[in-house]
């Protein structure tokens, strides 16, 4: 049946590349998916050959094993509860031998250039690390090429000059070579928290400069996981994870749970959030309220300028320093789509439950979000989602009725969330899977009542190179 079905690219075999090549796969839908590297994994891969792996030596999840893991293919109870990046790499490697999803992987494989053609057909230019680049068609297209890779630094540059080191978090590997220096890290997000904790353990003196205060959270609260405290703490503490909570009835469960094991932020030196608890992304760290009571590492506010070799922070005071970490973010990019065609300008992409494009058929975008909770399973979701509906048993809302979903999630979201770069496409884990579901079974009957005709006919030729196509006129 695969042969009257719509053939689809794949670009990317991180952990929602895979994940949505096995929604295609079990579902006898034809692809190929091209990964840059020699290997699946993505960012969990730490040393990737591409180039765009952000994982640093001592890398660990902070999303628990349980949570994290596809929902047909446990991780190994033997994995600790926040499994190492080695573990999670050799999940997803098991995950695609038991699935067969290998064959259909190109490795080494960079996609250069994707674009639809003026009848429909998605012109894609391939470059293998061993041979001539190709052009292939393809009816449709899956975007899963990450979003944690092009590191963003900060804007604007801060005035003066360092005659130290400076690096993006994106190219940390180990503090190793810091003994015995004077390190900043400005950041207070994950990787931030990380980074400064293993630098406290060699470093002279560590600084945690901060531009917004963030709420800090603790990887275990009431010997659970932080994640499952929604679904087996206590009666107050599920209703954080309940969807049919309305929103702000979970927050005030959050502070509740939050405040009863951890205090102000204010007690441990941190400035004071300028935002309530659930209202920007969360930072998970069980170690950095440690380092700084202990005094292994200090707090400061934003960095004001630099000095050659020292450092002026907003409060006027002055510090030495050898090594500046920026762990200010990533840019979304789309490297093989023209600009002008599809882009994210400021990180932004309005997308209809973050997967179909309002004005692009045939392209669908897996994890281009940021969730409260892990991707993969999301990624999952999603992967499965787009292969209803190019079997046309899933058919879209009126371009209407989708238009408006768009601007009804993202009028939520800018109300919920801080202004920043970092929360334009931040969803809530528990409350988009439950949505989505009722989407999947509202777009069903809509299929039903067309008779399940496919929204994309499939017209590109089998496997293998594609003859050249003149240019679409412009």
């Amino acid at each position: 049946m695969s042969a009257a079905l719509p053939r689809v690219c794949v670009i990317g075999a991180g952990s929602s590349g895979i994940a949505g090549a096995k929604g295609l796969h079990e579902r006898g839908i034809p692809f190929d998916c091209y990964e840059a590297s020699d290997r699946v994994g993505g960012n969990w891969v730490f040393g990737n050959r591409n180039g765009m792996s952000s994982a640093y030596r001592d890398l660990h999840i902070n999303t628990s094993r349980e949570r994290m893991e596809y929902s047909d293919f446990p991780m190994p109870k033997s994995f600790p509860d926040f499994p190492h990046h080695t573990h999670i790499a050799q999940y997803f490697d098991d995950y695609v031998e038991h699935f067969g999803l290998r064959e259909h992987i190109q490795f080494e494989t960079r996609v250069e250039n994707a674009r639809r053609l003026e009848d429909g057909l998605w012109e894609v230019s391939v470059a293998p690390a061993d041979g001539p680049a190709q052009t292939r068609l393809y009816d449709a297209v899956v975007v899963a090429n990450g979003h944690h890779w092009n590191p963003r630094w900060p804007e604007p540059a801060f005035p003066g000059d360092f005659d130290g080191e400076q690096l993006h978090a994106h190219h940390y590997v180990d503090a190793d070579g810091w003994r015995g220096k004077r390190v900043v890290v400005l950041g207070m997000g994950n990787s931030a928290m990380d980074i400064a904790v293993e630098a406290s353990y060699v470093a002279e003196r560590v600084f945690l400069a901060a531009r917004r205060g963030a709420w800090v959270i603790p990887k275990y609260v009431g010997g659970l996981p932080l994640d499952q405290v929604g679904t087996r703490g206590n009666r107050i503490q599920r209703l954080i994870s309940n969807p049919r909570v309305p929103w702000r009835v979970q927050q005030r469960a959050l502070e509740m749970t939050f405040l009863q094991n951890i205090g102000d932020m204010e007690n441990y030196g941190l400035p004071k959030p300028d935002h309530k608890l659930g209202e920007a992304h969360p930072t998970v760290s069980g170690r950095i309220l440690d380092r700084i009571t202990h005094g292994k590492i200090t707090p400061k506010p934003n960095i004001a300028a630099l000095q050659g070799d020292r450092i002026e922070f907003a409060d006027g005071s002055v510090e030495e320093a050898d090594v500046i970490v920026y762990c200010t973010g990533y840019k979304v990019t789309f490297p093989f789509f023209d600009a002008d065609f599809i882009s994210a300008p400021d990180n932004d992409l309005p997308l209809f439950r973050r997967v179909f494009h309002p004005d692009v058929g045939g392209v669908y975008f897996l994890s281009l979000l940021q969730p409260l909770g892990a991707t993969m399973p999301i990624a999952e979701a999603q992967g499965r989602w787009v292969a209803r509906h190019l079997r046309g048993e899933y058919h879209l809302p009126s371009d209407a009725e989708l238009r408006t979903d768009i601007e009804r999630e993202r009028e939520v979201m800018f109300k919920r969330y801080v202004a920043s770069k970092r929360h334009t496409m931040q969803v809530d884990f528990d409350r988009y899977m439950y949505e989505l579901q009722r989407e999947i079974r509202r777009g069903a009957e809509r299929a039903q009542a067309a008779g399940n005709r496919l929204p994309i006919a499939p017209r590109a030729p089998a496997p293998g190179p594609a003859p050249a196509r003149a240019p679409a006129p412009s």
